[in-house]
C-alpha cells in the first residue's frame, strides 16, 4: 500500500507511536504544537536507541504567545536535535515526519492529547519516493535556513507557495460533489471558487467549528465568509459528536486533500503548511464513510444574527452588529 489514511480520533495514537517505534536509522519532524508525553516518550526511546531524530518545533504562536517550549527542553536533554522552525514564516503549521527516509505522514493533527483523543483529524501515509524526497528537500531546507522551490511540477501541496491555486483548481474541477471539512473559511478567493461550484451545479457541503471557537479578532471574517457559503445556497454544518480540527477536500468520489491548511489568507500568505492531493481507492473509500458519517451526525449551523448571539452569548452583541 503506497498510501494509507489514519483517521483519529477513529484509529487511536497506536499507528503513529508504531511508526516511531519502527524507525531504524532517521526521524524528520515538523510539528505546530507537540505535547502528547506518550508520543515524547517514543520519540525519546528511538533516540536512545540510535536513530537520528531532527526536530523543528513551531517556537510562538500569532500573536507572540510561545510554544512548545518545555517538549524543546525535554527533547534536548535526551539528545535530539531540536530547533526552532524557519523564522522565514510567521508560523510554522505543517505536521510531517519522515520515517527512515522511506515513508511521510502528512498530517493536520497537533501532537497534543486532545488532537489524539478528541478531535476529528486525518494523517495520510505516503511512501512514493517522489512524495518522500520532497518533504525532505523542505525539511533540510528549512532545517538550514534556507530557500525551498519544488518548482511548477511540485508533487505535494505548499505553503508559501503552490496551495492557494492547487486549492482553487481542486474546487474548479469539482462535476458533482464536493466536502470541506476545515476551521476556517476565510480566504476571499477560495470561498470565491466555493460560490462558484455552487453555481454550476456542484453539490457543496460544509462543515465547520462553531463561530464561539474563533478566536475574537478572527470571528468577523470567518462569520462572514460562512455567511456567504450559505447565502447562495451551501450547505453549513457543525460537527456535533467531534471537535472539527480536520483540513479535507473531497471532490466526487474521487479524490482529495489532506493538510495542515486552514482556508484563511495568513495560511497562504504567511505560513509554512504542507497537504497532499491523493486518488487512491482505499483511502477514498475510508474518506467517503468518514465524510458521510460526519455529516450524519451534525447539524445545520444558524448564521443568522439571533443564531451568532445564542451561541456566542450575549457579550457578543457588538460585535456582530459590528459586522
Amino acid at each position: 500500500m503506497s498510501r494509507y489514511l489514519v483517521a483519529l480520533p477513529d484509529d487511536s495514537v497506536r499507528p503513529l507511536l508504531d511508526a516511531i517505534d519502527q524507525a531504524s536509522t532517521s526521524l524528520r519532524i515538523k510539528m505546530f504544537v507537540f505535547a502528547d508525553p506518550h508520543v515524547l516518550g517514543s520519540i525519546i526511546k528511538a533516540r536512545r536507541r540510535g536513530v537520528q531524530v531532527r526536530i523543528m518545533l513551531n517556537p510562538t504562536r500569532r500573536n507572540g504567545e510561545p510554544e512548545n517550549q518545555e517538549t524543546h527542553r525535554l527533547l534536548a536533554e535526551a539528545g535530539v536535535e531540536v530547533k526552532d522552525s524557519a523564522p522565514a514564516f510567521e508560523v510554522t503549521h505543517e505536521k510531517s515526519m519522515v520515517v527512515d527516509e522511506k515513508s511521510a505522514w502528512i498530517m493536520s493533527l497537533n501532537w497534543e492529547t486532545k488532537n489524539l483523543t478528541e478531535t476529528r483529524d486525518y494523517a495520510v501515509v505516503t511512501s512514493h519516493e517522489h512524495e518522500v524526497r520532497e518533504i525532505i528537500e523542505c525539511f533540510e531546507a528549512d532545517w538550514n535556513r534556507e530557500a525551498f522551490n519544488p518548482g511548477d511540477h511540485s508533487h505535494m501541496i505548499w505553503c508559501v507557495g503552490n496551495a492557494r491555486q492547487r486549492i482553487s483548481q481542486f474546487i474548479d474541477d469539482a462535476k458533482h460533489s464536493l466536502w470541506v471539512q476545515n476551521e476556517r473559511y476565510q480566504d476571499p478567493m477560495i470561498i470565491e471558487h466555493l460560490v462558484r461550484a455552487r453555481r454550476r451545479g456542484v453539490r457543496v457541503h460544509i462543515m465547520a467549528r462553531p463561530p464561539h471557537t474563533l478566536k475574537e479578532e478572527k470571528l468577523i471574517e470567518g462569520v462572514a465568509g460562512l455567511r456567504i457559503l450559505d447565502d447562495v445556497g451551501i450547505k453549513v454544518h457543525r460537527v456535533h459528536s467531534l471537535k472539527l480540527h480536520a483540513k479535507l477536500m473531497y471532490a466526487d468520489g474521487a479524490r482529495a486533500i489532506v493538510g495542515s491548511i486552514n482556508l484563511a489568507p495568513g495560511s497562504f500568505n504567511s505560513r509554512r503548511e504542507l497537504a497532499i492531493e491523493v486518488r487512491d481507492q482505499d483511502v477514498i473509500d475510508r474518506i467517503h464513510k468518514l465524510v458521510h458519517h460526519d455529516w450524519k451526525n451534525s447539524r445545520p449551523m444558524d448564521l443568522s444574527d439571533a443564531g451568532l448571539l445564542t451561541d456566542l452569548g450575549e457579550s457578543a452583541k457588538e460585535i456582530i452588529s459590528a459586522g
